[in-house]
């Protein structure tokens, strides 16, 4: 026992320096939770340009949740006030990580990345006001505003200007099936400028898969089928080309082959019934009927989940047959 309370002590001596300059370095450190609660009144009280270095430093360090929200909060409000785009990204990463499904937060983030996009267009607009990605800018304003025309004459312009732009020729193509009451010359045009966008840019998986649609509009499921593949194979997580593949697979009868493309269409979108619905068509085309019940019944509560009308599981849909 002597030895044992002499061993004790000895360590306890030889220990002594190192814990009192441990005690002493604890002392020293800033104390990040008082920092940032001075640094959210400060910024309350619209003194952003004293809280928001204390904000940046600091944030991090705060293990309450609560007190970690109003600090992000407060230091993106500073960070845009001042125009300090790069750290109201920081801020803006931060609260999207922390507090996904924060209602603050996310009426915050609408704002914040509305307010970026308005700067971001005006520093284009100045700077480059001649440029295609300018004009490129104008012309989706127009078209979410609806003026079809002006947006039309816009990508044009871009393509006269600059004819191997990517990117013009499939939005213009797009443009054209968008505009209410199109002529029926539409469809034509269109596949001529989603072309022309594969001339320029091979990899573009969306103008495959419009192509895709098209030709499967039109029933040339042959060139509907080589359109989805090279969609697929562009994008390999592209559903909508899956499933345009299957359907295409099952109108020309090759109910095998139309099952791996749908089954894939399923695994990237289980929520989603359609997928469903061919893969039990081809299932049952195929002779697998207990894998067509299955996909059929999911379809079936798919359906029902979301409020919509089912067609009868026992019979696939004709056109597709």
């Amino acid at each position: 026992m002597v030895l044992t309370k002499g061993f004790t002590a000895a360590v306890f001596l030889l220990l002594a320096p190192v814990l009192a300059i441990s005690q002493t370095a604890s002392k020293s450190l800033p104390d990040s939770t008082t920092s940032v609660k001075k640094a959210v009144n400060l910024a309350s009280n619209g003194h952003c340009v004293a809280a928001l270095p204390a904000l940046t430093k600091s944030l991090r360090q705060v293990s309450d949740p609560d007190l970690k929200r109003k600090a992000g909060l407060a230091g993106l409000r500073c960070a845009m006030t001042l125009g300090r785009t790069d750290t109201a990204l920081t801020f803006l990463e931060l609260l999207a990580h922390d507090f996904p499904h924060d209602p603050d937060v996310l009426y915050a983030e609408v704002h914040a990345y509305s307010d970026l996009s308005s700067h971001a267009s005006q520093l284009l607009a100045q700077g480059a006001p001649t440029s295609p990605q300018a004009h490129e800018l104008l012309a989706e304003t127009y078209e979410m505003q609806g003026k079809w025309d002006d947006a039309e004459k816009e990508y044009r312009a871009i393509i006269a200007h600059n004819p191997g732009f990517p990117g013009i020729h499939f939005r213009l193509g797009r443009l054209l099936l968008s505009k209410p009451n199109p002529p029926a010359s539409t469809p034509e045009d269109a596949r001529h400028e989603f072309e022309q966008e594969l001339a320029i840019d091979p990899s573009n998986a969306g103008a495959e898969y419009v192509l895709g649609e098209l030709a499967r509009q039109n029933q040339s499921w042959d060139d509907a089928v080589n359109h989805f593949s090279r969609a697929a194979k562009l994008d390999p997580q592209f559903e909508e080309a899956y499933l345009g593949l299957g359907v295409s697979l099952i109108s020309l009868k090759h109910f095998p082959d139309a099952i791996p493309p749908l089954e894939m269409a399923v695994k990237l979108d289980p929520a989603s019934p359609d997928p469903h619905y061919q893969l039990a068509t081809a299932y049952t085309r195929s002779g697998r009927k207990q894998d067509a019940e299955k996909e059929f019944a999911t379809h079936q509560r798919l359906i029902k989940t979301q409020g919509g009308a089912a067609p009868a599981p026992s019979q696939p849909s004709d056109e597709k047959n």
